[in-house]
């Protein structure tokens, strides 16, 4: 991890979790003519979880929480890939997850806990396209997933 980030990490008061592995058949991230795309990371890491569902047992607070520590994953499979988070030359597209109830419709707010940390991490090479979207229910019971596609040099 570059100075820069682990500074900006270190401002936080946060670090990057070990990445994880795969809980099913396919790769955490993948290579391919200057992209990396990072599979659906979960709202849970070896020390803490955010388990739950939005709008029932879940706040939109704790939601945002869930956010960040699904983009801490996105982050540290980010730096198993490339070896630095200095090779993000810009993060592309985030596509977060939200295990909700029918009737919750504050996506875009949990979201942002992702959202504003990669850009509190990476600067303007943070900044992305998005999509927030509500789920029935996500695996483990996660109340959080996020998948990511960023540029690399």
């Amino acid at each position: 991890m570059s100075e820069d980030s682990a500074a900006r990490l270190a401002a936080l008061g946060l670090s990057l979790p070990e990445a994880p592995s795969p809980a099913a058949n396919y790769v955490p991230f993948h290579i391919f003519n200057g992209f990396l795309f990072i599979s659906g990371q979960l709202s849970r890491t070896a020390g803490e979880s955010v388990i739950g569902k939005l709008g029932a047992d879940v706040s939109v607070e704790d939601g945002q929480k869930a956010a960040q520590l699904a983009c801490l994953n996105i982050l540290a499979q980010a730096q198993a890939a490339t070896g630095s988070l200095e090779r993000i030359s810009q993060a592309l597209r985030l596509t977060g997850y939200v295990n909700a109830t029918p009737d919750f419709s504050e996506h875009p707010k949990v979201i942002n806990g992702a959202s504003d940390l990669l850009v509190a991490v990476l600067g303007d090479r943070g900044r992305h396209t998005r999509a927030a979207v509500g789920m029935g229910s996500l695996p483990f019971g996660v109340a959080v997933e996020v998948d990511a596609i960023f540029a690399i040099t």
